[in-house]
């Protein structure tokens, strides 16, 4: 058996590396495994998530830089794409980018032409309460249609400013999901990544208003990402191994063991792959 190593490398390069990650087109892991197609209008996010994978995957194109990540922008050929009724699955939006009150209008009629020919959408957010408001209000004849997913990787409000600095709070997250779930919406949280050791505060508090699933993963790729969407502080070096430790095998099995029968708690593949469960079909979201 291999032992596994405790600690990232950061001296080695990373960019060489990043091409495996940037080719998943035919694979059931990562937004597949919830959905069979994706659907985004904006570049850039103003989340600026760390460990952002889209991010990442704009530097190693040269579309995007550090630096403008955080500047959105609308593809208005996006935008105003007519859509078809997919069958077999759910459409996600966003994947990319996520839904802000800078650009709540567009994401609104985004929907709409998502939504008008029958498909089912899930909408996957770190959330701001007026945009869930807003949504959940505008789209209340489609409630059959639509599946909310909001990420909450950690109850800890600095834990999340220092991994995803332009995202909203625990607090307003959670009052997001509340929300959506009082006025009828079906409900599911994702925990990917978790950000911490401690992704049982979260469970305790979203599971009185999930109505779906709630979705444990790990921070994938992470010496490659963090070394391509940002600088290499001592700070983050620190909190990478941390958390890097926190996640290897035995801690994720351990993890599998707590929450194993619990019927609303799900794998990210990565998980599955350590503890053994097999890989879902494209878009089944199990």
């Amino acid at each position: 058996m291999t032992t596994q190593n405790t600690k990232l490398n950061f001296r080695a390069k990373a960019q060489i590396e990043l091409k495996s990650i940037c080719v998943m087109k035919n694979n059931s892991n990562g937004t597949k495994e919830w959905s069979i197609e994706s659907a985004n209008f904006i570049s850039g996010c103003r989340n600026d998530c760390k460990y952002c994978f889209s991010k990442a995957t704009a530097i190693y194109n040269k579309s995007k830089t550090q630096d403008d990540w955080k500047e959105e922008f609308v593809k208005s050929s996006k935008l105003n794409k007519s859509w078809r009724l997919r069958e077999g699955g759910r459409i996600m939006f966003p994947s990319s980018h996520d839904i802000t009150p800078q650009h709540l209008p567009e994401a609104i009629q985004f929907l709409k032409n998502i939504l008008s020919p029958g498909n089912q959408v899930l909408i996957v957010s770190k959330p701001h309460l007026e945009c869930i408001k807003a949504i959940c209000d505008e789209f209340v004849n489609y409630k059959d249609k639509i599946l909310f997913r909001f990420t909450i990787g950690s109850s800890d409000n600095a834990t999340l400013k220092f991994w995803e600095p332009g995202a909203p709070s625990f607090d307003e997250r959670i009052a997001s999901l509340k929300y959506a779930f009082e006025t009828g919406y079906e409900t599911s949280i994702s925990c990917e990544p978790m950000l911490d050791n401690k992704i049982g505060n979260v469970v305790a508090a979203v599971k009185p208003y999930v109505t779906h699933s709630v979705w444990l993963g790990k921070m994938n790729e992470m010496k490659h990402r963090l070394t391509m969407n940002t600088q290499l502080t001592q700070e983050l070096k620190d909190k990478a191994n941390q958390l890097y430790g926190w996640q290897l095998d035995d801690k994720i099995r351990a993890l599998y063991e707590r929450y194993k029968d619990d019927p609303l708690i799900r794998w990210k593949g990565e998980i599955k792959t350590i503890v053994g469960l097999p890989i879902g079909e494209i878009g089944s979201d199990e």
